[in-house]
């Protein structure tokens, strides 16, 4: 029974009256809703497929919600899906190929009663295709009307099966085309939405892969949050990948579609553009633009591709970029090598018109206001004999009438960016005007220049003269030098300017277009530049051939003409100096208003900013027009104008005392502004100078420091050998106490006597070295000590006030007695290391009487190494003390540097402050070593009471030690022979 069923609804003959299309729909979507068996409602969708085409609106208003269902319930079977959005993807799609594939299945498909709208409705072709348009939209709103059937759709596309994924991709592709900004609405807040999409470029299928970018091309249409998603995707690298696989320019339509969705990612997005190229990809761009020698046959694809690569190039270096961008990209260019093999394009042979236009305007962009890329440029030749300079060639291009329009226009693209901010240039091509260096074996771009002026095509007069305007933009420098060049009307006439030349064809009446080049010419040229002025006024048939012109009532194709006119009589006005007598400003101004009238000027001037063909000039800087006809205004000209209208308006209606105010207003302005240089230039000077101090108060900060750093170290050490010192005090007093305890015993006792004499020596030997330390460590206290007094009394004379000064005086004296302590305390050192050596030597004297002859020889030759490695000791001294000598000079050194950077007061108080902190530092750090000394005399006197203990006779005279000491090493050790023949 369901076999019979489907028989009929798919073209079987029954008997009985037969079903409607919609009767048969809604018997179907009936048959979906409510069938159990997923074999069912797997035929029924399938029905509802097939009938999808032809009966659209009703299985769109009848099924969709079906459908939808079904894409959501029936996950488990592929077939269902798969024919679920193919359905969906009918019912939505617009495609002209997809509605004439319906023609072709509808003419084989048996023929099934129509109801409702399609029943007998003659319809044009376009208004059955807007009709068509109008239900994908109705369809498209009815699907979005729940957006989680767009979060379902990328949900499925995450299945690998083919027959779910491309009709999803499709599905999804033809909802962007009806309501794209509604769909990207929806994916970009969707979780991994993009990303689900980028997968669809590593698809190992390549009608999935292919599909996925043009589903990726309507996606990234106009909405900069997506392209930036896409691009952080990797999408430029798989992109440009893809293109490599397939060919580059040689590639099909797939490297056209990879293609297009790079231009969809770059345009007018700066950050995809950075990352583009902060990714390197310019230079992955250059083989795309290798051609060989032989370049007839190119396919119309590889025109497409080639072309759009072009268009690529020109996103990212467009003129409506941010100048750092744009500029940072033609360095790039100039540096892969991309601009030299555009280059050599331009100058192959065999390149297609259409390849060849596009690339002249490529290379312009490329140049435009990089002087890198504008020399290189300069200096490419094409490949003739002689060789020629490009420019040259391109400009015997323009001013050829035989050559097609478009590519007139992108050689003066290009050549007015090869002179965009580039006085060199510039002043390149005004030479070749010169007389001085005419060459007249060779064609120069002046030469070229000069002859499409004069020329009998209007179109070629256009472009020479704003070829030539372009070379005067904003260089008073070409302006003047212009005025020197020279023209040969005929023979046995003297030559005429060039200016003059140019207001002679004005004069007699030529084409508009030529008349409206040459007054875009001369205002270019005498703007900002009153010597051009005063020339032009200097021919007396000048202004009134202008105040002619702008008088008279004319057509409307002349009216364009008088405002260019009145815009020319404005401007000598405005950059009048006054030096003829007969066209001065005020004179000027009394024949306007004699002969014109000041309202009726204002009027003719404004109507030139009024025209609808300066509108289209002032958008962007290529010329782009869709005729010659209608090529009358320049880019550049049209930034003059709305500078110059204003204030020539203004100048037509100020009086004589106004102009005076004005006058004295400029010069006080000016007298100012000159005020304000020299200001700025002190300060800038005061600024170098208070860098420069700061410079060297970090310098001296940093040795401070370094110096802080050495006297913390050597404080340090001095506490370590000042304990060493104590415990070796206390060994010595117990040997000591041993020895005279063991003076009765026998050869055992002498035996311990002479280990202890050997261990003994050892230390006198490792006292002396720390004695000798300890001296160097102290001179060095002292230098810092110096310093400080010098530091201070060097504050003491900058500072200023009377407190200032008693301040300083205490802090000398505080220095002065800390210096006088310090000296004390050395006094007491030397007193302690004197009267260690005495005890020493009474130990030693104590411990050779009882030893026998053999000991005692053993113990002289001892004595000797001693004294051997004492005299060692001593030429170390020596050496340490000539650099401590070096050091003082190094210090000496820092101490004027540092009285050369205590320049102002501020920095005097700072080093003040800084001093006082030391001195308090020095002075905490001498009461702790007096601290310490003071235990030392405690300890020694204990020591001196235990040998009077032990029956040792200390004499008065050992007060007196410390004058001993002063006679150096040599002395000591000849008193230790005295003593050892007076026990022998």
């Amino acid at each position: 029974m369901t076999m019979n069923f489907f028989r009929g609804v798919m073209g079987g003959q029954p008997a009985g009256p037969q079903p409607t299309g919609a009767e048969t729909i809604h018997k179907l979507c009936d048959r979906v809703a409510s069938s159990t068996l997923l074999e069912d409602r797997r035929d029924a969708v399938r029905a509802l497929k097939s009938l999808s085409k032809k009966y659209r609106l009703e299985v769109g208003t009848q099924a969709m919600d079906h459908l939808i269902h079904i894409l959501q319930t029936d996950r488990s079977d592929s077939e269902i899906l798969g024919y679920a959005l193919d359905t969906l993807y009918n019912i939505i799609c617009n495609d002209e190929e997809e509605e004439q594939d319906e023609s072709e299945d509808m003419a084989a498909a048996p023929p099934i009663p129509v109801s409702g709208k399609h029943k007998n409705v003659p319809v044009s072709d376009e208004n059955a295709q807007k009709h068509e348009e109008d239900l994908g939209v109705l369809f498209t709103d009815k699907f979005l009307g729940d957006s989680e059937s767009v979060t379902l759709l990328l949900t499925l596309l995450e299945e690998f099966d083919f027959h779910v994924r491309w009709p999803g991709v499709k599905l999804l592709t033809a909802l962007l085309k009806n309501q794209c900004n509604q769909v990207q609405g929806v994916i970009l807040v969707s979780p991994m939405g993009v990303s689900r999409l980028m997968d669809l470029l590593a698809d190992s299928r390549e009608v999935i892969r292919n599909d996925g970018l043009l589903l990726l091309q309507q996606l990234t249409k106009g909405n900069a949050a997506i392209q930036k998603i896409v691009a952080f995707e990797n999408a430029f690298e798989r992109l440009l990948d893809i293109i490599t696989e397939e060919g580059s320019s040689d590639g099909g339509i797939v490297v056209e579609d990879c293609l297009l969705l790079l231009v969809n990612l770059l345009k007018n997005n700066s950050s995809n553009q950075n990352f583009f190229k902060e990714g390197s990809y310019i230079q992955r761009m250059k083989p795309w633009f290798e051609v060989g020698d032989d370049n007839s046959g190119w396919s119309a694809q590889k025109v497409t591709n080639l072309h759009l690569m072009l268009q690529l190039v020109r996103v990212m270096v467009s003129p409506v970029n941010s100048p750092g961008a744009t500029s940072s990209c033609q360095k790039s260019m100039y540096q892969c090598g991309l601009l030299q093999q555009l280059c050599t394009i331009l100058m192959a042979t065999g390149v297609p018109a259409d390849i060849l236009t596009e690339t002249i305007n490529t290379v312009s962009e490329v140049i435009r206001g990089s002087q890198i890329n504008q020399d290189y440029f300069a200096s490419v030749n094409a490949p003739s004999n002689p060789p020629r300079p490009a420019i040259v060639v391109l400009l015997m291009s323009m001013v050829n009438e035989r050559q097609p329009f478009v590519l007139r226009c992108a050689v003066l693209y290009c050549f007015q960016c090869f002179l965009y901010k580039n006085q060199k240039g510039q002043g390149e091509i005004v030479a070749t005007l010169l007389p001085s260096t005419i060459d007249a074996n060779s064609i120069s771009a002046g030469q070229l220049l000069c002859g499409g002026l004069f020329s009998a095509d209007s179109l070629s007069n256009w472009c020479a003269a704003v070829a030539l305007a372009h070379a005067l933009q904003d260089n008073l420098t070409q302006k003047e030098q212009l005025l020197r060049v020279q023209l040969a009307t005929s023979l046995g006439k003297p030559p005429v300017s060039l200016l003059q030349q140019c207001t002679n064809i004005l004069s007699q009446g030529s084409k508009v277009q030529t008349r409206v080049g040459l007054l875009m010419l001369l205002c270019t040229w005498i703007s900002n530049c009153p010597i051009a002025v005063t020339h032009f006024l200097h021919n007396q048939e000048n202004v009134p051939f202008l105040t002619g012109q702008i008088s008279e009532n004319l057509g409307e194709d002349e009216r364009l003409v008088q405002g260019l006119c009145a815009l020319l009589l404005g401007i000598c006005i405005y950059y009048n100096d006054n030096s003829l007598e007969n066209y001065t400003k005020e004179k000027l101004k009394q024949l306007i208003e004699k002969r014109i009238g000041k309202e009726n000027f204002v009027e003719k001037l404004g109507f030139v900013t009024k025209h609808e063909l300066y509108s289209r000039a002032a958008q962007k800087p290529q010329p782009v027009f869709p005729s010659p006809e209608q090529m009358l205004f320049d880019h550049e000209f049209t930034k003059l104008v709305k500078e110059l209208e204003g204030v020539i308006t203004k100048a037509v209606h100020k009086t004589s005392e106004e102009e005076k105010k004005e006058e004295e207003v400029k010069k006080t302005l000016e007298q100012h502004d000159s005020i304000v240089i020299q200001y700025k230039d002190l300060i800038r000077d005061q600024d170098t100078q208070i860098q420069e101090l700061r410079e060297q108060v970090s310098t001296l900060t940093l040795n401070s420091e370094q110096m802080q750093n050495q006297v913390t170290q050597q404080q340090s050490q001095i506490q370590q050998h000042k304990d060493q010192y104590n415990i070796l005090k206390l060994k010595l007093g117990k040997d000591s106490q041993g020895l005279s305890s063991s003076q009765g015993e026998g050869a055992h006792v002498n035996g311990l006597h002479s280990e202890e004499l050997g261990q003994l020596r050892e230390e006198v030997e490792e006292l002396r070295r720390q004695h000798t330390l300890q001296r160097t460590q102290l001179s060095d206290k002292d230098s810092l000590i110096n310093t400080l007094r010098c530091g201070a009394a060097a504050a003491a004379q900058t500072a200023e006030g009377g407190a200032g000064g008693s301040d300083n005086t205490e802090l000398l004296g505080e220095v002065e007695s800390l210096r006088s302590r310090v000296q004390a305390q050395c006094a007491e050192i030397s007193q302690l290391q004197t009267e260690r050596l005495e005890l020493i030597r009474r130990a030693e004297a104590v411990s050779s009487a009882p030893a026998s002859s053999s000991e005692s020889s053993a113990d002289t030759v001892k004595v000797s190494e001693l004294e051997s490695r004492l005299a060692a000791q001593t030429t170390e001294t020596e050496r340490l003390k000539e650099e401590c000598r070096g050091l003082r000079e190094g210090h000496a050194g820092l101490e004027q540097q540092l009285a050369s950077a205590q320049s102002t007061v501020a920095i005097e108080q700072t080093e003040k402050t800084k001093l006082q902190q030391e001195v308090q530092e020095s002075k905490k750090e001498q009461d702790d070593l007096l601290m310490l000394l003071a235990d030392q005399d405690q300890k020694i006197l204990n020591l001196k009471q235990r040998l009077r203990d032990l029956g040792e006779t200390i004499d008065e005279d050992e007060d007196d030690l410390d004058a001993r000491d002063q006679f150096g090493e040599d002395d000591d050790d000849d008193d230790e022979e005295e003593d050892e023949e007076n026990n022998d």
